[in-house]
């Protein structure tokens, strides 16, 4: 019955977006600043968790400039959140229009030399638009982009069908080495994206590194990847030209990737991401909760051993340590 339920859930959601992508660009901005006004004005959504981001990464900057980021963020959200709807029936013409892409003939002559090459991005302007990069590209490679599937089967068609549209290969991440793998030994180059600004895990941190005024932990599974298979190494600078209107510039920052030193391309993205970021804040994706880990608690919860992080004091024994800690301040 739950299952039944779930599959009927899902599409009615279907069914609703798909009427709703159905009229034209101007009335789902209406919406936008209608989703704006509940979001930001009247529920608040994560405000504290943005304020609190904003801040502490633009210190230098005044509580007015703050608000006015803030503001800006939760305009630029909102208009994600219904341009990710109108993918579901917007046009190739209009997409070609609309996102645009440039440094992808670094990419076709890689292709033509058999090499694949690996794209690191953040949350930052529309990344599911980055799906539409098959519109740009020749057919001789393929252009796909990791993933976590969702728990539900239905909804997740529902995503892939928005996300492959265009002829993206949607690649889940725990599959991604075999996927790699299979497309080379047929003889196809890929080009995949790779979303790489996430929080990682606890058992995940292998590298810190100063981003936004703070030392941040970092992924540095999506560097093993390009690395070990021999992709060339790409940053995708991306940004707005006007409301509805974005540019994704491929940058190859490293044609040999496997002759890095580890952790040095990861470093490279975080620089150039942090060089994005600042050239017009508002369009990063500020509501998430990046920098909750702290290189003061790894240290006294965690250790390295041979590459592999091993926990030395639980959640519990910390937090308890730590009220020790606040009662003998007091």
């Amino acid at each position: 019955m739950k299952r039944r339920f779930n599959k009927l859930l899902a599409y009615c959601c279907f069914a609703l977006l798909w009427v709703t992508s159905l009229f034209p660009m101007w009335v789902h901005y209406i919406f936008s600043d209608i989703i704006y006004l509940l979001l930001y004005r009247v529920a608040g959504y994560r405000k504290a968790t943005v304020h609190r981001n904003i801040s502490t990464a633009f210190p230098e900057k005044s509580l007015e400039e703050w608000r006015q980021t803030e503001r800006q963020f939760y305009h630029w959200f909102c208009d994600y959140l219904v341009e990710s709807i109108k993918l579901m029936t917007i046009s190739e013409a209009e997409m070609r229009r609309r996102m645009v892409f440039k440094g992808t003939e670094q990419i076709e002559r890689l292709w033509r030399e058999g090499v694949s090459c690996g794209v690191m991005l953040g949350h930052y302007c529309n990344w599911e638009w980055i799906s539409t990069l098959p519109l740009a590209m020749t057919k001789q490679g393929v252009c796909a982009e990791l993933y976590h599937p969702i728990e539900n089967p239905d909804f997740d068609r529902l995503f892939l069908y928005i996300r492959q549209r265009f002829g993206s290969v949607c690649i889940p991440m725990e599959e991604t080495l075999r996927h790699i793998v299979k497309y080379q030994r047929e003889g196809k180059p890929l080009v995949i994206g790779y979303i790489a600004d996430q929080k990682p895990n606890w058992r995940n941190i292998h590298l810190w590194v100063p981003f936004l005024n703070h030392l941040t932990p970092v992924f540095t599974g999506s560097e093993r990847i390009i690395k070990r298979t021999r992709q060339a190494f790409f940053y995708g600078d991306v940004r707005r030209v006007r409301r509805g209107y974005y540019e994704c510039e491929f940058k190859l920052i490293e044609e040999h990737s496997e002759q890095i030193e580890d952790y040095q391309l990861t470093e490279r993205y975080m620089q150039e991401l942090e060089k994005t970021i600042r050239r017009d804040p508002a369009l990063w994706l500020w509501s998430h909760d990046r920098w909750s880990r702290t290189k003061e608690e790894f240290d006294t919860r965690w250790y390295v051993k041979d590459g592999k992080v091993y926990e030395k004091m639980t959640e519990e024994e910390y937090a308890k340590m730590m009220g020790w800690r606040s009662y003998w301040k007091h």
